[in-house]
């Protein structure tokens, strides 16, 4: 009986075993265990914040430019290992490589504008405030800090946290997810061949142990968590109980609103990709598309069936796929499940993916997509965030009824509309109450020079992840009034200075 390959905590800039439990990692184009991870205990994930401790004195005090070029050596080497991070992906979270190679990309970005640390850091002054008194502000570090990050973007997320956090000058301690928790992993080695000091970045692997000892230990000053509601939710509470600056983005149920003047061709172009790419398994997917009008629903139906029919569902490693499987034989059954739910509730079925079949990979976890049309609110299906490809019509009669609908959702994520109407787009943009807004187009994710993040139940905390709000998250403002007296001055004497040079 062959050993899987186990994957391991780093801490100190070493890979080390901590912990007795273990947990597979799946393939999930196979259903096959492929690897197993070790699972952190308390004294584990203690060894990792003792060495983040340990390193920070040093951090602290290294320049903000010498911080900064670690992260512009680790941007090329990102780059050099783009294949072997996608592989990685691919194989433990399902996606395709096009996609993960869009994810890395997206993270590559936030390590870049890490880069700008000098400039960012950059603190106010002003000259004379008083009589001879000067006051300026700074931004310093907060000490060790921490990361909790999800399965459906192992590489991204994490590079929305640790890279600014450490060119601010803190240290960091990730736990990635246990599903999918190799690239991290290896993003973390190429961080040290870069430059990152020893002890800078760890990484422990595990679950909620894992989690509640970073919570709850005092060395850990800030926590930066992204993942589901209720478990943002319980982050943020038991973060802010033990005195810490947290932030945590949750859940999602993204509407999108075409109007009758849409150009639909491009609306379903659009859908397609924010609906079922990477399997729907993202926060800013596209689960809910509301029409105005019949004629535009139909439209949209139509031009969705077309397209849908030419989707071909397989192992991400294929390039000609264009929807891999879903994270786990767990989440599968749950997404079933949501399909199972909303034909129970009388929403119509257009496009049922629940049979798809793939020719050498029966074990996998594969969902073709799924089309709902006559979603109404108050169904399970328009509620909860189902996170796969599972895509919902709901028809309204006017702009304001839909937007109606998205204000009275617990989730205020993501949103956009497809229109021509200029006036029509700018009500919407100024008055909808959700974080990102995007107008024809889809996806709207802020890049890395803006900040991300939703509202209402989708966001725990005042700040937003990466871009300029990861600056004042991961360091403290300190307001310094000087003033030095002159002695010269004092005695009304006029200082001479020699011309000697």
């Amino acid at each position: 009986m062959s050993t899987l390959p186990t994957i391991p905590h780093l801490i100190n800039g070493e890979r080390v075993s901590g912990g007795s439990r273990t947990q597979d990692v799946f393939n999930p184009a196979t259903g096959h265990a492929e690897k197993r991870v070790l699972l952190a205990d308390k004294a584990t994930v203690e060894q990792a914040i003792a060495s983040a401790q340990a390193a920070y004195p040093a951090w602290r005090a290294t320049p903000p430019l010498k911080r900064a070029r670690v992260m512009s050596n680790l941007k090329v080497l990102l780059e050099q290992h783009a294949d072997e991070l996608c592989a990685l992906v691919t194989a433990e979270h399902g996606k395709v490589l096009a996609d993960a190679l869009g994810e890395l990309q997206r993270g590559i970005e936030n390590v870049e504008y890490a880069s700008y640390a000098p400039e960012l850091l950059k603190g106010e002054h002003s000259k004379n405030v008083g009589p001879a008194i000067d006051s300026w502000s700074e931004f310093q570090a907060l000490g060790v800090t921490a990361g909790i990050t999800p399965f459906n973007f192992p590489v991204m997320v994490p590079l929305w946290m640790w890279p600014m956090a450490v060119a601010c000058g803190n240290t960091f301690i990730l736990k990635p997810s246990e599903r999918d928790p190799s690239s991290a992993l290896r993003v973390a080695e190429l961080a040290l061949q870069a430059g990152l000091p020893p002890g800078v970045l760890n990484v422990v692997q595990g679950d909620k142990e894992s989690v509640d000892t970073l919570l709850t230990d005092p060395r850990v000053k800030a926590v930066s968590f992204v993942g589901s509601t209720p478990i943002a939710e319980y982050v943020y509470a038991t973060g802010c109980a033990a005195g810490k600056r947290v932030q945590a983005l949750g859940g999602a149920k993204n509407h999108a609103v075409v109007m009758p003047d849409a150009d639909v061709a491009n609306a379903v172009s659009a859908m397609m990709g924010a609906a079922y790419g990477s399997c729907g398994e993202r926060c800013m997917a596209v689960p809910l598309i509301v029409a105005v009008g019949d004629a535009t629903a139909d439209a949209m139906i139509a031009g969705l069936k077309a397209e849908i029919a030419k989707m071909k569902v397989g192992p991400g490693t294929d390039a000609s796929n264009d929807m891999g499987p879903l994270v786990s034989k767990p989440h599968f059954e749950k997404v079933k499940g949501y399909v199972n739910q909303g034909v129970m509730e009388g929403a119509t079925l257009l496009v049922d993916g629940r049979g798809v079949k793939v020719p050498g990979h029966e074990d996998g976890y594969f969902l073709g997509p799924c089309l709902f049309d006559n979603v109404k609110p108050g169904m399970v299906i328009y509620q909860e965030e189902i996170f796969g490809p599972v895509l919902g019509i709901v028809r309204v009669q006017t702009l304001q009824e839909a937007m109606d609908l998205i204000d009275a959702h617990e989730y205020g994520n993501g949103t956009c509309i497809f229109t021509r109407d200029g006036e029509a787009a700018r009500y919407f943009s100024d008055n909808i109450l959700v974080g990102m807004v995007g107008v024809n187009v889809p996806l709207p994710v802020p890049v890395a020079y803006h900040s991300f993040g939703g509202w209402k139940r989708s966001l725990f905390g005042d700040l937003h992840a990466y871009g300029p709000d990861a600056v004042r998250f991961y360091t403290k403002r300190k307001t310094i009034t000087q003033r030095w007296p002159s002695a010269g001055v004092r005695e009304g004497t006029v200082f001479s200075f020699s011309s000697n040079r």
